[in-house]
């Protein structure tokens, strides 16, 4: 018994294989950081630029927006920059009442704080 039999020959493309993760220094991060955070700047672009997924990036910036190490300000109507600063701890917490600073332990009992806000906005 002779049978004829057909074949189909499947061809494909290698899969993409994945990225292995990169170690990025504090130094680096933030310098990375720092052009995905300038007015204007193409987060996707920057990531592509340094080799990463902008995916991660996004993350990143995420991140520090969300931490407080990085804060939003309005350069211009249409424009957003951005600041860096720096966290401190400190048991001291300033409050601005019109054009008078009031500084004060962090431990300070509510009523007194209250109190002194109150004498600081009718003098």
């Amino acid at each position: 018994m002779n049978h004829d039999r057909t074949f189909e020959i499947l061809t494909a493309e290698p899969v993409r294989t994945r990225r292995k993760p990169k170690s990025w220094s504090d130094e680096a991060k933030a310098l990375i950081l720092e052009q995905a955070l300038a007015p204007g700047a193409n987060v996707s672009a920057v990531a592509r630029a340094h080799g990463m997924d902008p995916s991660q990036l996004f993350g990143w910036r995420r991140v520090a927006l969300a931490s407080g190490s990085v804060q939003r300000l309005k350069a211009t109507e249409n424009e957003e920059a951005f600041t860096r600063f720096e966290a401190v701890r400190t048991d001291t917490v300033e409050i601005q009442v019109g054009d008078t600073t009031l500084r004060v332990s962090a431990s300070i009992n509510p009523a007194l704080l209250s109190g002194i806000v109150r004498a600081v906005r009718q003098a």
